[in-house]
Parts: structure tokens; C-alpha cells; sequence
């Protein structure tokens, strides 16, 4: 091939370069030889590795700057918008593979392919980012989705684990296959995959309707969408993935994959549908309303705090997508902040489930952390913290993130949207504060192991402080979330 037509690798480094780390960490594992011993001395360099690998594509993902960028034919693009979501992906990643290399070593179930599928699925979140292209985001979307099906099951003695990964790779399977199915048909009546014409042909035809067909293809893609961020009612997925896959599992799909899979949601409705905002705009603000809704209120009677952060995360979607409903540069760029701060919520909450073992073996009742603020305080005071920061009360960070998002909505004239919200909002302070409630007065029976994994301490001090602080220097996240938003209106 000449010079000349080989393509631009540079925007497109990071992906390539873990690419290459993956293949990379795959063949040490596989050629290290011994013993169960030798094994976990193994998994454990490859999780260490896998992290300064993560935390290296970090500065080749903010090194280019913010100005847009088309490569491959125009199917991969590069962006101020894909350098946040892509930034927060590999914090969330490489913080979920520290906070699980304890807990798996525990299980017994530490081996080198966990870091390693980890990797995969973020080079495949990556690329749903950058995705400028209803092909490129299907592959991937696959990626991403193949490892996930894998590392859900990881615990393979484990009924409920092998379970989960089942049901998460059939009702996968159907999520995209209705994606492909609405991909087909917008191909065969707009006649293009690539965003950027798809939204040069609809802004021409504005203000004509669509046609049906197409109408029909917008509502298949948003329904297989909405089956990866776990919105209602393509949720069903999700609380027994959740309870049945290992608990670092768990973390991690509450993590990197929801904040890609928004990336992905918004990308696509914003770019090349954004001059259809009425006919997709009443789809996701009965997502969100239903999102939030059942979440309020499924949650109260849950005892298991895998199925109650579960459901938790629903009701996250549903506050989050109120901001695509909104569809302007302010409802993304709530989008993005709310994205953030819930990264870092999530991650401080799953480090403190992943220490709740009791001689030895991991606990998941909310009744375990009854008298948790008598056995390990500072572990009862940061969970406390991240509880109070999910409720929305100030001065904690997750107040803001609804604030922006509330706001956004109020500024649309999306007023029942935002009271529904608010109402939600009141109902799901209940179950957060029922678990503060069972660490600070109920009497301890039973006190949880001590001492805590280095790994998950600095991750609770880290996220407990930011969480806490926030108020005091929003600043650069502010500034981020509005170039990124920005980015996707042209700014």
C-alpha cells in the first residue's frame, strides 16, 4: 500500500496500544509455568501491569488536545467528548482491577485472564466511543460485550456465576440483534451508516418527517441501547448479573460499561439523530421516568446489596437520561458531570462491599453491616458518605450531579420530568439511609475481617475525599463536562 493511503494511527494510539498490550499480557500468562502458587504470582503481575498499561493510555487519550479528527475512512472519530468519556472509562477500569485483585485472591479464583479480559473490554469501550459510524460502534460493541459475557461467569464452580453469564450473553445477544435490525433499516432508508451523513441528509430534509421506516430503525437502536445502560424496561438483566457474578465483577459493570454505553447512547442520538430529537425524544423520557420510578421503589425490600446497587444503577440511568432527553449542550454536559461523580460514588461503595468478609468469606446481606461503625469506623464513615452522596444531599458531590441534571431539565421546560426526578430522588433516599442506619444503630453481632487490602483502603480514602471536597473545586470537571458537550454541537 503507498504511504499515502496508509491510515493516520495517531489519533487511534490508544487503542492500538492496548491492543497490542492485551496480546501482550496474554502470551506472559499463558507461557508462565508451575503451580497454584506460581499461578497467583502471575495473575498478580499481570493485574499490576494491566494498570500502569491502563494508566499510560490515559495521557496518549489526553495528549492530542480536543480538536475533532476523522480517521479510517471517517468511521473513527476523535474529540473533545471522546477524550472525557474515554478518560473516565480507563480510571474506572484500572481502579476496578485494584480494588478486585484482593477479593479474587481470596475466592480462589485469581488468575491472569481476569486483568487481561478487563483490558480487552476497555479497548472496546474505546472504540464505542470513538465510534463515528453505525458499524464501527457494533464492533465495538461486541468486544466489549464478548468479554463481559466471559468475566460474569468467571467463578466457574459457582452456580450463580455461570448463571449470570448465561443470562447476560442471551439477553446480550438479543440487544444486538435488534441493534443490528435498526441499523439495517436506517442503512436501507437513509441509505448510509456514517453519522456525519446521516445527519447532513436529515438537516437538509428538515423540518420533513422521517419516514416510517426510519422511525422504526431509530426505535430498534435505542432499544438495543437501552439494554446496555439497563434501562427500564430492558433492565431485567441486571439485578441477577449483578447478585450472581463476582463481586469485583460487579464492580466493574457498574463502572467503565455504563459510563461507555452513555457515551454511546448520547454519540448516537445527538450526531447523526440530533435533527430528529421529536422522534426519539418521547422514547427516552419514558426511559427515564420508568428507569427512575421502579428503581425507587424495587429497591426497598432488597437485603442483598449486590441486587440493591443493582437497582441502584437504574435509577442512575434514569436521572442520567433525563439529560438526553434534554438534548441541548447543557443536558450532555449534565450528563457528564452526573457520569463522573457517579464513577466515583460507585467505586468507593463496591471497595467497601468488596472488605465485607466474615472469616474469610464474603458477606453480602445488608444486615452484615450492622455495629460496622463500632468494628471499622472509618470504613462505616466513608460508606455513610457515599450513601448520603447517592441520596442527593449537599454539600457531597452527588448533589450536584442532579442539581446540573434537574436544572438542564427545568431550562427545557421539561418540568415534569425534573418533579418526577426530585420525587424519585426523595423515595430512594430511604433504602441509602436504611443502610446507614443498620452501620451506626444497630447492635454488632458479628464483626467484619480486619485489617483491610491496601489496594481497597486507598481506594475508599481516595474517592471518599473527592465525594466529600468536591463542592470545594468543581472547576476543572465543570470545565471538561462543557468542552466535551460542546464538541458534539459544534463548539
Amino acid at each position: 500500500m503507498p504511504l499515502a493511503q496508509v491510515p493516520d494511527l495517531v489519533p487511534a494510539l490508544p487503542e492500538v496500544f492496548l491492543a497490542v498490550v492485551a496480546m501482550a499480557l496474554l502470551l506472559l500468562g499463558v507461557f508462565q509455568k508451575g503451580g497454584a502458587a506460581e499461578g497467583m504470582r502471575t495473575a498478580r503481575l499481570v493485574s499490576y501491569l494491566s494498570v500502569i498499561a491502563l494508566a499510560l493510555t490515559v495521557l496518549l487519550v489526553i495528549a492530542p488536545g480536543g480538536n475533532r479528527v476523522l480517521v479510517f475512512g471517517g468511521m473513527f472519530v476523535v474529540d473533545s467528548f471522546a477524550i472525557y468519556a474515554k478518560v473516565l472509562v480507563l480510571l474506572a477500569s484500572a481502579f476496578s482491577i485494584i480494588i478486585a485483585r484482593d477479593y479474587l485472591e481470596g475466592q480462589g479464583i485469581a488468575r491472569f485472564e481476569y486483568p487481561v479480559l478487563i483490558v480487552l473490554a476497555t479497548l472496546g469501550m474505546l472504540m464505542m466511543i470513538s465510534a463515528n459510524d453505525l458499524i464501527s460502534l457494533y464492533l465495538g460493541l461486541e468486544l466489549q460485550s464478548l468479554s463481559l459475557y466471559v468475566i460474569a461467569a468467571f467463578q466457574r464452580d459457582d452456580t450463580r456465576s455461570s448463571e449470570a453469564g448465561l443470562k447476560y450473553f442471551v439477553l446480550g445477544a438479543l440487544a444486538s440483534g435488534m441493534l443490528l435490525y435498526g441499523s439495517s433499516l436506517v442503512y436501507g432508508f437513509a441509505g448510509s451508516t456514517s453519522f456525519d451523513a446521516l445527519a447532513a441528509q436529515f438537516q437538509a430534509a428538515a423540518p420533513a418527517a422521517p419516514s416510517v421506516g426510519l422511525v422504526v430503525g431509530i426505535v430498534f437502536i435505542v432499544a438495543g441501547l437501552a439494554f446496555k445502560i439497563a434501562a427500564v424496561p430492558f433492565h431485567m438483566w441486571a439485578p441477577d448479573v449483578y447478585e450472581g457474578a463476582p463481586t469485583s465483577v460487579t464492580a466493574f459493570f457498574s463502572l467503565a460499561p455504563k459510563v461507555a454505553a452513555f457515551a454511546m447512547v448520547v454519540r448516537v442520538l445527538v450526531g447523526p439523530f440530533g435533527d430528529l430529537m421529536a422522534q426519539w425524544q418521547q422514547i427516552i423520557v419514558f426511559l427515564s421516568i420508568a428507569s427512575m420510578l421502579l428503581s425507587a421503589f424495587a429497591t426497598i425490600n432488597q437485603r442483598n446489596i449486590k441486587r440493591l446497587m443493582a437497582y441502584s444503577s437504574i435509577g442512575h440511568v434514569g436521572y442520567a437520561l433525563i439529560g438526553v432527553a434534554v438534548g441541548d449542550a447543557n443536558g450532555i454536559r449534565g450528563v457528564l458531570i452526573y457520569l463522573a461523580i457517579y464513577v466515583f460514588m460507585n467505586l468507593g461503595t463496591f471497595a467497601c462491599i468488596l472488605a465485607m468478609r466474615r472469616g474469610g468469606r464474603m458477606v453480602e446481606g445488608i444486615d452484615d453491616l450492622a455495629g460496622l461503625s463500632r468494628s471499622h469506623p472509618m470504613m462505616a464513615l466513608a460508606l455513610a458518605i457515599f450513601m448520603f452522596s447517592m441520596s442527593g444531599i449537599p454539600p457531597l458531590a452527588g448533589f450536584f450531579a442532579k442539581f446540573y441534571i434537574f436544572l438542564a431539565a427545568i431550562e427545557a421546560e421539561l418540568y415534569a420530568l425534573a418533579v418526577i426526578g426530585v420525587l424519585s430522588s426523595v423515595v430512594a433516599a430511604f433504602y441509602y439511609m436504611r443502610i446507614v442506619k443498620v452501620m451506626y444503630f444497630d447492635e454488632l453481632a458479628e464483626a467484619l475481617d480486619k485489617p483491610l487490602d491496601a489496594g481497597v483502603a486507598a481506594v475508599l480514602g481516595l474517592t471518599g475525599i473527592v465525594i466529600l471536597f468536591f463542592f470545594a473545586y468543581p472547576g476543572p470537571l465543570l470545565a471538561g463536562a462543557e468542552t466535551a458537550a460542546a464538541a458534539l454541537f459544534g463548539g
